[in-house]
Order: C-alpha cells, then structure tokens, then sequence
C-alpha cells in the first residue's frame, strides 16, 4: 500500500487546484535525459518477516571493527566506551528527545548539554562552547565562515597537512560565498612554516591548523599560532582529536581563537563512519559569531536554577533571514555520550587513554619500521597514528589481510601518496594484537 494514502479522487482535486491535468505535467521543467523511462526493476513487495530476513543477510556481510583486529583511523577511532555509556543514553527520556527549544519542558536535556559546553571548554582551555555540529570537517567549516563574518576579511588559510575529507567539505561550504581557500604545501608530514609565513597577510581572516595532523604527526602550534597573528585580524582557528588534549597543550596555551575537532572518540562508536558530532569552541568574544546552540544557566522566577538556549538570534527558527547558521539538526545525544564518557574516564582516566593509545602506537611503528621494506614515512613526532611506507601497494596489504580479519590501515592513494598506510592504535590493543599485525605483515617484506 502507498504510505501516502490519498485517493484517486483527491490527487485529482490536487492537480485541478495546482493548475495540470496531470502528475507529469508537473516534471516539465526537468530534462528528459534525468526522467526515468522505465521501470526501476524491483523486486515484488516484502512482508515484514521477509524484508528483516533480507537485511539480516545484508547486514551480515559488514565486518565491524569490533569483529577484527582493527588500525582504522583517519579521524574516526576504535576507542574503549564504558557500557554505563550506552545504558544511560538509550534511556527513553533521552533517546527519544528533540532539539529543546521550549526550555520549560526541556530542562533535562539543556542541562546535559550545558554540562558538556563546560567539559570542552576544560579540555579546550576556551571560554565558551556550543552543541549541535554535524561533525568535525563541517565545524572546520563552520569556523572558517565565522572567522570570515568577524574579520570581514575572506581569504581562508588551510595548512595542507588537514585531514582531506575536511577540505571537501569546506569547498562545499565555501563554495559562492566569496571565500577564497589557500592551502599551504606540507613537507615532512608538517606545515612548511616558510610558505605560511608568505601566505599570511592584512587579508587573511583565518589560518586551520590540525594537529595531530592527518598522518598523525604533532604541528608546531605556537609557530603557526604566531605567523597568524602577525596579521592584523587573523583568527587562528585550531582542529585537535580531544584525546590528545589529555597530554598535549591545549589550545589556549597557544593562543587558538577557534578550536574545532571530531568528537566521536568521546564516548561513541565508529557505527561504520556516523553518526558523529563536531565540537566548536572559542575566546568569548566571538560568540555572536558561533553557529550552533549554546545552553545557558540562569535563574527562574523562584529563583531556582535553570538552563536555557541563548544567544538565539543565530538559529533560523527565530530569524531565518539573518541567522548565523542553519544548523537545525540535534547532536545532542551524541554529545551526552559524550559527557557521560568524559564524565567516567575523568581527567586520569582520559590522560590513561592518550598515554596507552601513543605508547602503543609508537611500539608498533617502531616493530614495522624493522620489517625489510617498510619505513616510517615521516621522522617526526606523532600521536596515536603514523604513516608507514610499504614495499607494495597498500591495496594489495590490505585486501589480503582482510582475508586474515585484519584491517591494517587506511590506503593513502586516494589523497595521492602511492605505497603508504596510515596506521591508528589506540588504548583497546593488546601487545598480541600489535604483533599479529606485525608478524602479518612480514609476507610483504622485500
């Protein structure tokens, strides 16, 4: 049956009111080369029973990282998430929760939010943080649009080390706005300093660092954070993995004015690449500028606390012709994931992680480095992920390691380095599953 149920007789009345004789008189602006001139050859309709038979079957193909020994990274990682995660967000109250904008009937909801704007703004070192990011390259994006509204300036710095699939992302976003994207070249695996410092100029309204970068690799964040600020307006706009912020700088330290980042280690799984959630956060003086929601604490008529959306004239709900975003989706589960997570590990708890998940990797860069054939690909300090050049092509690795039910790494072809895997370790590996990766990779060795 149609999930539409309208009769016959009511679809004509439509079309008399509309003004056609028919349903395909309403496609006659569209091309004849994208009409669909025969039937879609599908197949008869699925009873209930049959039609979950069939996804189970499908689903069943998928092989998760929870099935295999894992070194997928690239933004997205495999880090160890307390069951008490899960059990508290599939509470209904929770789970089935929308976007809270009556305040009166959503004080559960604006809390949590509230409380996870105050944990970023402490793992940040920020002074004021928001909630609602799709994820971390459309927060890169986000901020690259916000910097540009502050300054009034529009030629965006992008240190060429960022993660490829951000920069997509923010051409999309940029894209006619008038927004001109310069990258900067890397070498080394890092920023080269000198080209920045040519880049940068009185008509920069920003320059997006990542570090850890791409490859893994730890920036020179004071460096880049100087050369921007020799412009007269610039905003240094930082991208971190906040597991890293449990033992490295944080961006306050070096003067960031925009931190943004990928907040799926925190607390969520990899669900086979979403969902995910981006974490924005800046110095107070830009927060007319910040897209998104931000909670606010206040006081009621009784003067009981209470929690309410501010700063609302930036949603488009209540001026849609001048609003700061258009960012109407809800994150918000995604991030009480994320505070019940950073609530449990604790600050220990999150150095703990950071600190096993670089001891490891380090351990099982310098085990592959030993392999005839195989070398580090930059000489450099890194994080939890590293480059690694191969003997064949990685392609070749890692389609016969599947057959092992290993993932060894992400192919580096597609962003244009032949012969180089990008390899991520985190807390969940044991010495044998380091080694197993090693010993496996041994067939390759030349």
């Amino acid at each position: 049956m149609p999930f539409i149920s309208n009769t016959d007789k009511e679809r004509k009345e439509m079309l008399k009111e509309i003004g056609v004789k028919k349903f395909e008189d309403l496609l006659a602006n569209i091309p004849q080369k994208f009409l669909l001139k025969e039937d879609c050859c599908l197949d008869e309709p699925y009873s209930e029973l049959e039609i979950t038979r069939k996804i189970t079957e499908l689903a069943a193909k998928n092989i998760s990282t929870g099935h295999a020994n894992s070194f997928l990274g690239g933004g997205i990682y495999d880090h160890f998430i307390p069951a008490a995660v899960d059990h508290i967000i599939l509470r209904p109250e929770f789970h089935s929760a929308y976007t809270p904008y009556q305040a009166e009937v959503s004080q559960g909801t604006l809390q949590y939010i509230y409380e996870y704007q105050t944990m970023i703004c402490e793992l940040t070192g920020m002074e004021i943080s928001n909630a609602g990011m799709y994820d971390g390259a459309s927060a890169a994006a986000e901020a690259i649009l916000m910097a540009t509204q502050k300054t009034k300036n529009f030629k965006a710095i992008i240190v060429g080390t960022l993660n490829p699939n951000y920069l997509e992302v923010i051409k999309s976003y940029t894209e006619g706005v008038g927004i001109e994207l310069v990258v900067v070249p890397a070498r080394n695996g890092l920023v080269d300093l000198d080209a920045l410092k040519k880049a940068v100029d009185d008509n920069t309204s920003c320059v997006l660092l990542q570090t850890p970068n791409f490859f893994g690799n730890i920036e020179d964040a004071f460096a880049v954070g100087e050369i921007t600020h020799s412009s007269k307006k610039a905003l240094f706009i930082v991208a971190v993995d906040p597991i890293s912020l449990a033992v490295m700088n944080s961006p306050a330290e070096y003067k960031a004015d925009i931190v943004m980042g990928e907040g799926q280690a925190l607390g969520n799984a990899q669900n086979f690449g979403g969902p995910l959630f981006g974490f924005l956060a800046s110095n107070i003086t830009l927060g007319r500028s910040m897209p998104g929601r931000i909670v606010g604490a206040t006081l009621d008529a009784d003067g009981k606390k209470a929690y309410c959306l501010t700063l609302q004239a930036r949603e488009q709900h209540i001026r849609r012709a001048k609003a700061t975003s258009n960012i109407c989706s809800n994150e918000a589960l995604c991030n009480l994931a994320a505070t019940v997570y950073m609530s449990l590990m604790g600050k220990e708890g999150l150095k703990e992680v950071a600190v096993q998940s670089t001891t490891k990797a380090h351990y099982l860069a310098d085990e592959i480095n030993k392999l005839d054939g195989f070398s580090l690909a930059f000489g450099v300090a890194f994080f939890k992920e590293f480059a690694v050049k191969t003997p064949v092509p990685a392609e070749e690795i890692i389609f016969k390691l599947k057959e092992k039910n290993i993932f060894p790494g992400i192919d580096l072809k597609q962003f244009g380095y032949d012969n180089m895997l990008l390899v991520a370790v985190t807390e969940k590996k044991r010495k044998c599953d380091l080694d197993e990766l090693v010993n496996a990779l041994q067939e390759f060795s030349r």
